[in-house]
């Protein structure tokens, strides 16, 4: 596969429209659409600046979980507590801004932030860290934005395995959901 044309096609308010031209391995043009949240000025930037994060985070043995409506799809699925980075703002001060702002609760401890990874591989360039952090305090979500609905709450293991088998997910809260309710 050989990258062959970028072009932005709409600049939209939060996400930019690129169409991507390929040879595919038979060597014919093969057009892609993607974007991105980022200008991008060329191949060269795609995918090489974090976003934002997502959190992991556990109070005691409880997991929070948030179930938030998302315009994309329509509906309301669990997630993890997530935001964007903003300018000049340290990754550990983003983490704990997004959980006090979606959630109420404080942050205690960040046990480990991984390294950055691709959020939406098949439609966009963003990246975001994976943070897994430890929290204290008793979830609400009053200081969401007004564009949001969200519903914070701490689950145990057993409501977390339930949830897991009636309820729908993100990927990656889904991921971190399983692995928290069989550890």
């Amino acid at each position: 596969m050989e990258l062959i044309g970028f072009e932005k096609v709409h600049d939209g308010r939060y996400l930019k429209s690129y169409e991507l031209t390929y040879l595919n391995r038979q060597g014919k043009e093969k057009k892609y659409e993607m974007v991105s949240r980022k200008e991008l000025g060329g191949p060269k930037d795609l995918g090489a600046k974090p976003s934002g994060v997502s959190i992991v985070a556990t109070c005691g043995n409880r997991m929070l979980l948030l179930k938030e409506f998302r315009m994309g799809i329509n509906r309301s699925i669990y997630n993890l507590c997530a935001g964007m980075l903003e300018p000049k703002e340290s990754l550990e001060d983003c983490i704990a801004r997004e959980l006090l702002e979606e959630t109420g609760l404080k942050l205690v401890k960040i046990r480990k932030i991984l390294p950055p990874s691709f959020a939406a591989v098949a439609i966009s360039d963003t990246t975001t860290y994976i943070a897994f952090a430890e929290v204290e305090g008793s979830p609400n979500s009053a200081g969401a934005s007004a564009n949001e609905d969200i519903q914070a709450a701490l689950y145990t293991r057993e409501q977390v395995r339930e949830l897991l088998e009636t309820a729908e997910f993100s990927s990656r809260a889904q991921m971190a959901a399983y692995y928290f309710a069989e550890e």
